[in-house]
């Protein structure tokens, strides 16, 4: 998440690291790609977003990876479109790359936000497939 804000252009937007020191995802190298897209989104399309937010959650035996923001939010009607390819204003590739991305470990994502209040997804990462830190 850290390699990945670096190359984020964030002008003013705060990046919050609230995963614990040490926790770890057993996935394809190119999560870094996964969370840069979703800052990039976020910055692109939150409108008067100011903090994007990682946290992990616990959910059974799996751990979800939640990235939040305090933008625009998506409509409920975009939710599940924002991940198919060509969908979009840029390239429509980014989140649907980042679905297949997370897909190739078994890790799930979706968008979770309440439209007006923010972008939330959620990545769910399978028990097994994580060693979480500190």
């Amino acid at each position: 998440m850290d390699t990945a804000a670096k190359g984020a252009h964030l002008g003013n937007v705060i990046v919050k690291n609230d995963l614990a020191s040490g926790t770890e995802v057993f996935a394809d190298p190119l999560i870094v790609t996964v969370f840069y897209n979703l800052m990039d989104n976020a910055i692109r399309y939150g409108g008067k977003i100011t903090t994007i937010r990682f946290s992990i959650e616990e959910a059974g035996d799996d751990q979800v990876i939640v990235c939040e923001d305090d933008g625009d939010g998506i409509i409920f009607e975009e939710k599940e479109k924002i991940f198919e390819r060509g969908f979009g204003k840029n390239t429509g590739l980014g989140l649907a790359l980042s679905r297949e991305i997370l897909d190739i470990t078994g890790i799930t994502i979706r968008e979770t936000g309440e439209p007006g209040k923010g972008a939330r997804f959620e990545m769910t990462v399978p028990k097994g497939a994580y060693r979480v830190g500190k």
